[in-house]
């Protein structure tokens, strides 16, 4: 792809920070904007380069035009548009890193579809121990999510800023709390079955003594309420996952801005400098590592 770095127009520059969509949100610095502008009004001052990206590159590595501190001395701010280029690198990284936390929230949402169809197959001919074990299992698949996930959705935490995330946990755990599964049966949810969600720890559990006492009295009841719950359930995970909804519309709108990166990085740097490389930690490290597995480095 051929890409005049004195041609990174305003426009360029606004798709790019449009592609950043949530992750930059209301946490972006408030002279991202005014940066950008800046930058761009700069631009004209720059002496045209050629329109082949690689041949930016001199035999040491070195970007053409730029000092030995990755400055472009001829713009009118280079610290500034450095300064830029050094969130553009981090972005870089957390972009890869969230892209591959979803795709793997993704995976156990699929999951979570199985579960709740399981538990919408009983009926009233399975024996009572047979519903104890497929509740307990739906327990333990629960909390293995949460256990999973809910790091990366606490203030901080990697997939914190993505509506994809957030809504992902959300929804399925409203689903486990809904109080009119088995209404019609004089059944309150699941709780009235003994599986409820601890306020704090937000992992499920199930009182089996409760369960087997409604069994013993209004087993008809106890099927119905997972009959509901397991298709609602299912349903909820599955729209999740739909097409044009939360998780893929949130992937697909971080692979737009991974490619964008990686296919302007180099006129980027030619034109505002080299910015300081991204030295990502903890949870966004080992993510980025699993991207970098999954989809090779770039």
């Amino acid at each position: 792809m051929n890409i005049s770095p004195a041609s990174v127009s305003l426009m360029q520059l606004q798709v790019f920070s449009s592609l950043m969509g949530s992750a930059i949100g209301a946490k972006r610095d408030d002279s991202w904007t005014s940066m950008f502008s800046l930058l761009v009004s700069n631009s004209a001052q720059i002496d045209p380069l050629s329109s082949d990206p690689f041949s930016l590159l001199t035999q040491n590595g070195s970007i053409k035009g730029l000092s030995a501190a990755g400055r472009n001395m001829t713009l009118a701010d280079p610290e500034s548009a450095y300064k830029m280029m050094t969130v553009i690198n981090r972005k870089d990284v957390s972009y890869k890193a969230q892209f591959s936390e979803l795709s793997q929230m993704k995976s156990f949402v699929f999951q979570m579809e199985d579960a709740g169809q399981r538990l919408g197959g009983i009926a009233l001919s399975t024996c009572n121990d047979s519903i104890q074990s497929q509740l307990q299992d739906f327990a333990g698949q629960y909390n293995s999510w949460i256990q999973r996930f809910d790091a990366d959705i606490q203030p901080g935490g990697l997939l914190a800023d993505t509506q994809a995330a957030r809504a992902s946990q959300f929804e399925l755990e409203q689903n486990v709390n809904n109080r009119f599964f088995g209404i019609k049966d004089g059944v309150h949810g699941l709780s009235d079955l003994g599986f409820t969600i601890d306020p704090h720890t937000r992992l499920a559990s199930l009182d089996t003594t409760k369960l087997g006492s409604l069994l013993a009295t209004n087993k008809q009841g106890v099927v119905d309420a997972l009959q509901e719950f397991g298709a609602n359930f299912a349903k909820s995970a599955n729209l999740l996952n739909a097409d044009g909804n939360f998780i893929l519309k949130q992937l697909d709108n971080l692979n737009r801005a991974i490619h964008f990166i990686a296919d302007n990085k180099t006129s980027l740097q030619a034109e505002f400098g080299t910015g300081n490389a991204a030295k990502p930690t903890g949870q966004v490290a080992q993510a980025l590592a699993a991207y970098n597995q999954a989809y090779g480095a770039k």
